[in-house]
């Protein structure tokens, strides 16, 4: 039976428990007859469990898909860790799962981009960590910029000014597109501006694993005001 409001398809989101950005800027997102559903873990010891866990409790809501909002990069392996916990899940739930992390990656490939500019909410170290994530997959990282931001819950408070000058120092002539990283970086209602500044695309983490989720789920409406890779592809 058909969600009476998420009648195409139902997410099920998962998020950090102070993750205060992912949760709005999917619903920005979301087309008519989408629903978003979101349950939150803490990213402690027992990451992996506590996501699992945070998967069981949105069953009920019967969601098509699982989407886990958080960006690795910034840890020595995080890349692997996240795609183990993410398939833990799906063969727990029997649901398909995308994570931010993995679909910036198959996003930057949709729109034919190998050298990119990446901006983080991070510090020097986990810049190091992200720009080894993204070289190991085949990207050319041609420039990084981190906003040192000095806790993952105070990331969501950084102003739109800085977040605008960090994409002006990423970005580089031979950069193909420009990146962001963390997905508790606000950037969703700046893409759009962010593009015509540059004349490039501008790949956010959440648009891409969103995009990821409604392509992969049949769900092809181009949605305008939030970047090319969610109008165009």
């Amino acid at each position: 039976m058909s969600d009476t409001l998420g009648y195409r398809r139902v997410f099920g989101v998962i998020v950090p428990d102070f993750n205060v950005a992912v949760q709005p800027e999917l619903d920005m997102l979301r087309p008519v007859d989408v629903s978003n559903q979101t349950a939150r873990f803490a990213l402690d010891a027992t990451v992996l469990e506590n996501v699992v866990a945070a998967a069981a409790r949105l069953t009920p809501c019967h969601p098509s898909a699982l989407l886990i909002g958080l960006s690795t990069e910034m840890f020595p392996g995080g890349l692997d860790l996240l795609r183990q916990g993410a398939d833990d899940v799906a063969t727990k739930t029997g649901l398909p799962v995308f994570t931010s992390s993995h679909a910036t990656h198959a996003a930057l490939r949709a729109v034919g981009a190998r050298a990119v500019g990446i901006v983080t909410p991070f510090d020097a170290d986990g810049n190091a960590h992200v720009r080894a994530a993204f070289e190991a997959a085949d990207f050319n990282v041609v420039g990084i910029e981190g906003l040192d931001c000095a806790s993952f819950d105070v990331i969501a408070q950084t102003k739109t000014d800085d977040v605008r000058r960090a994409f002006a120092s990423a970005n580089r002539p031979e950069a193909e597109a420009i990146v962001h990283v963390g997905t508790g970086l606000p950037l969703v209602r700046l893409i759009d501006e962010l593009e015509h500044t540059h004349a490039k695309p501008v790949i956010g983490c959440n648009v891409a694993m969103y995009w990821q989720a409604l392509r992969q789920s049949g769900v092809d409406d181009k949605i305008a005001g939030y970047g090319r890779l969610l109008a165009e592809y």
